[in-house]
């Protein structure tokens, strides 16, 4: 059952990847003219929607980053603060609340944290789309708040409209899930994995704000 369910969100990540890539238009030229037209019909929402000072990042700039997702020093730390709080919490009690079970949490936080944003990453790439947390342009305090809240659940687009986030959303669904179904006790399964993935999205949320209000 486990084996069915983590090949299940393998395929289900392929496919998408593949349908992206295969739906995007063949011709520049006339995918130019298409976007052109559409610019020129979009109603004042939309563009009031859209950031106009947003520069999506190089290739290399995105592989830089997602690189720093996976070994950065945030990053880590992150996944050492989670291990000392799980194993102070002795949780799951099957790993143990020594050092041994510190270095089993520390293990599953980053194989989780590879898997999301190795995910993340890909399909950013394959639809296009940036789901990297900028802080807000308006400084005043509801601005910041909304912006925080919703970006784990936003992207950015080529032009700086922002998206549905799929890329995080899946990527943090689907590390949670793997990690149930296959390394974490026998006892848990992918129900843990999605309530799982429900904490560590408002996690983030928390996290936002944390940067939008105190970090420079």
């Amino acid at each position: 059952m486990k084996v069915k369910v983590v090949l299940g969100l393998l395929f289900l990540t392929i496919s998408l990847n593949v349908n992206a890539q295969q739906t995007e238009p063949q011709n520049t030229t006339e995918k130019s003219a298409v976007v052109t037209k559409a610019e020129k019909n979009s109603d004042s929402k939309s563009v009031n929607k859209t950031d106009q000072t947003y520069v999506r990042p190089d290739k290399k700039t995105r592989q830089k980053n997602y690189f720093k997702s996976l070994f950065g020093p945030v990053a880590l730390a992150k996944t050492v603060v989670s291990a000392g709080i799980s194993t102070a919490r002795n949780s799951p009690e099957e790993w143990g609340g020594q050092w041994e079970g510190f270095g089993r949490r520390i293990a599953s936080g980053f194989g989780k944290n590879a898997i999301k944003q190795t995910v993340v990453y890909a399909l950013d790439e394959s639809f296009k789309i940036d789901s990297k947390f900028y802080r807000s342009k308006k400084r005043d305090f509801g601005s910041k708040v909304k912006n925080a809240l919703i970006s784990p659940f936003t992207a950015r687009s080529e032009s700086g409209k922002r998206v549905f986030g799929l890329s995080r959303v899946v990527g943090t669904y689907t590390s949670s899930i793997i990690a149930a179904e296959t390394w974490y006790p026998s006892r848990y399964s992918y129900k843990n994995g999605l309530r799982s993935g429900t904490i560590s999205l408002g996690l983030n949320a928390a996290f936002n704000l944390f940067k939008e209000f105190i970090k420079k």
